[in-house]
């Protein structure tokens, strides 16, 4: 009889006008498009593939090892107990013929001033003045992404799409891009803050609105994050946002 074939399921959540990317994306990686769901700002796409089967050959081996690197170990672990007896017996024998040290104790340094943090602009780095001007699903943004992962970068930019976080009131998640041109921007990167209060945002500049909105234009100053490579959405975590 013919074994049943197993799968797995991966759910993937997509911005708008993306759908097509992730799903190509996707089925070149063997995934099966099952089902999609329409929203008014995100798409929700269910996948599945099959399950490969476990290499039981392999499996094996492994085990073996790890039986083989237990012993080692463990017979590592009993020479080194013996080693230690005999070291500490000599420790306590040169220390008990020492005298005391007069001389004195050397000064403490004082420790250093932290260094102001770098913020990296397109004026001061060529790789994240083309990241701003690329695909938002282009390898570029991995690859910034793994590079930069902690850095603080700054750029003058828009709010792309606001929508509240879960069933929060008070909480959202922010679509960012670059330039000045809001829902209808169309080159860059996909920028997401992901469950932000309006506090979050760190809001600086002469005339400090109480809440901001799509098309609204700040500097943002943020750390960089993960790049989500199936939805094509690039993490950042705020620093400051001054208005423009």
């Amino acid at each position: 009889m013919t074994d049943e074939i197993k799968y797995e399921y991966k759910t993937v959540q997509t911005v708008r006008g993306t759908d097509s990317l992730v799903i190509s994306k996707m089925q070149k990686d063997g995934w099966e498009l099952m089902e999609r769901g329409q929203g008014r700002l995100r798409s929700t796409l269910e996948f599945r593939r099959p399950k490969k089967p476990l290499p039981w050959l392999l499996i094996g081996a492994a085990a073996a090892a790890f039986v083989t690197l237990a012993i080692v170990i463990g017979v590592a672990a009993a020479l080194s107990d013996e080693d230690e007896k005999t070291d500490g017996a000599d420790r306590s024998t040169a220390a008990a013929s020492e005298k005391p040290s007069t001389a004195p104790s050397p000064t403490t340094a004082e420790p250093a001033e932290p260094a102001a943090t770098e913020v990296i602009t397109p004026q001061n780095n060529p790789e994240f003045a083309r990241l701003l001007k690329a695909d938002s699903c282009s390898e570029a943004n991995l690859n910034f992404a793994t590079r930069y992962k902690g850095k603080t970068i700054g750029f003058n930019g828009s709010i792309v799409d606001m929508a509240p976080h879960g069933n929060y009131k008070t909480r959202y998640d922010f679509l960012l891009g670059p330039g000045d041109e809001g829902p209808n921007t169309a080159v860059g990167p996909n920028f997401k803050y992901e469950d932000a209060g309006i506090s979050d945002l760190k809001l600086t500049g002469k005339k400090i609105p109480a809440t901001v909105g799509e098309g609204d234009k700040f500097h943002f100053v943020a750390v960089v994050g993960e790049f989500n490579t199936p939805q094509c959405l690039f993490f950042l975590d705020p620093v400051s946002t001054e208005i423009r």
